[in-house]
């Protein structure tokens, strides 16, 4: 379901310090959030306050001067910055009598509307289900009283007015149906590792330009559209590098401040595709004010999901045709040594980009020798395709290789890796 006519939003955020930049930096999001989701923001009010308040988030003299402003601007629609327990929920809503929904909520709400697959539309109805099934007391007024619109669209909405038996067993549902497409998506990645063909994974905070740069290095048409969560579900595309080699290239979804645990936890068959990565590019919008503020969310993210990141991470910020000053570019490249700076738009920079793409990919290369018997022949062609023939030599029963190969390749090797006892020299 979308929203049929533009709703009328009011922005709270609370704060317990920091600067007015980063309170700025924090509101000007939300307000691109609000806008994804197609509500016109109409005021913003922000509250200084050591700790929330345990009934109403922003206390009760807050919320009454929330509910003027609201009648003041006609707004029927609040949207606070942060996630809001059951009872903050139910008490607001109260007291106002204006539909009130949280970060959380809103970023499920985009989510909904963004998801276009299967798997991506059982992943934002579960992680959905899972963040109402304790708010539904809460939600009791809303749901009679708004049909439609911000925060009740989306994949699970006619389960909202269900009892908790029922969600509890659609969850269970939805649990099984996405375990068994995750499967699915290990048999797919097993079969493009065994190709032999190394898998490049696009990373970065939502609106880095993500799809763009995808579409610039593989020529292909994916949607793309300034907003946040533009694209949901990830897309793999074949492209090359330096020298022509093939690689693919997948497209992932992006991060965010404060991304919703339930989103994460639903969406972690996507986020594995990030694991399986070979080398991780990981995009950022340099034209953004907060961009190492975004750098270091990503980074946060990836270290959850893949500890060991770095050795994979090349850094690639994006958008230098929409900077004013290029003089920082310097003091970025000797603190991120592994970088490089393009514009996908223009396709400044994209061979840089490769160039440096084939050399961290090379690094995961490693030397070996193998007894390949003359039966092997589709691996002896697939060593020469993928990877670097160095050196053979023809004998009765077998030829034995040295060849620079990657991990994947390597591993499927093993069975043929001469012993140092029985080593036969090359001539």
């Amino acid at each position: 379901m979308t929203v049929s006519q533009r709703e009328k939003a009011i922005l709270v955020g609370l704060f317990k310090g920091g600067s007015r930049e980063e309170k700025e930096t924090a509101m000007q999001e939300l307000a691109l959030l609000t806008r994804t989701a197609g509500a016109e923001v109409v005021a913003v009010l922000t509250q200084k306050r050591a700790e929330p308040d345990a009934a109403y988030y922003i206390g009760e003299g807050k919320a009454a001067e929330l509910a003027e402003t609201a009648r003041r601007h006609g707004a029927g629609l609040v949207i606070f910055n942060d996630e809001l327990s059951p009872s903050q929920l139910r008490n607001l809503d109260r007291l106002t009598g204006l539909k009130i929904i949280d970060r959380t909520a809103l970023i499920l709400d985009i989510f909904a509307e963004r998801a276009r697959s299967r798997e991506g539309k059982l992943q934002v109805e579960l992680a959905r289900l899972q963040y109402m099934l304790p708010r539904l007391s809460g939600l009791g007024n809303q749901l009679s009283r708004l049909g439609g619109g911000i925060g009740t669209r989306g994949p699970g909405e006619t389960q909202l007015e269900a009892d908790r038996r029922v969600i509890r067993r659609r969850i269970g549902e939805l649990k099984k149906e996405i375990a068994a497409l995750r499967q699915h998506r290990s048999l797919h990645r097993q079969r493009r590792q065994k190709s032999g063909i190394p898998l490049l994974s696009l990373v970065g905070y939502t609106n880095a330009g993500k799809s763009t740069l995808l579409n610039a290095l593989t020529g292909s048409d994916l949607y793309t559209e300034d907003k946040l969560f533009a694209t949901l579900d990830p897309s793999v595309r074949r492209g090359t590098l330096t020298a022509g080699r093939s690689v693919l290239f997948a497209d992932t979804v992006g991060f965010i401040h404060h991304l919703p645990k339930t989103l994460e936890t639903a969406f972690r068959a996507t986020l594995e595709e990030i694991s399986a990565a070979d080398l991780l590019l990981h995009v950022v919008d340099l034209s953004h004010a907060a961009y190492l503020e975004h750098l270091a969310v990503v980074r946060e993210h990836l270290k959850r999901l893949l500890p060991d990141y770095h050795a994979r991470e090349l850094l690639v910020f994006n958008k230098v045709d929409l900077c004013r000053d290029t003089g920082d570019f310097a003091c970025l490249e000797r603190e991120f040594p592994w970088s490089c700076f393009i514009s996908a738009r223009t396709g400044l920079g994209l061979e840089h980009l490769r160039y440096k793409a084939a050399l961290l990919l090379e690094r995961e290369f490693r030397q070996i020798k193998v007894y390949l018997p003359y039966g092997e022949g589709a691996l002896y062609q697939e060593i020469r395709r993928s990877g670097n023939v160095l050196a053979v030599e023809y004998k009765p029963t077998y030829q034995t290789v040295i060849a620079r190969v990657d991990r994947a390749l390597a591993a499927r090797l093993h069975p043929f890796l001469e012993e140092p006892e029985t080593e036969p020299g090359l001539h």
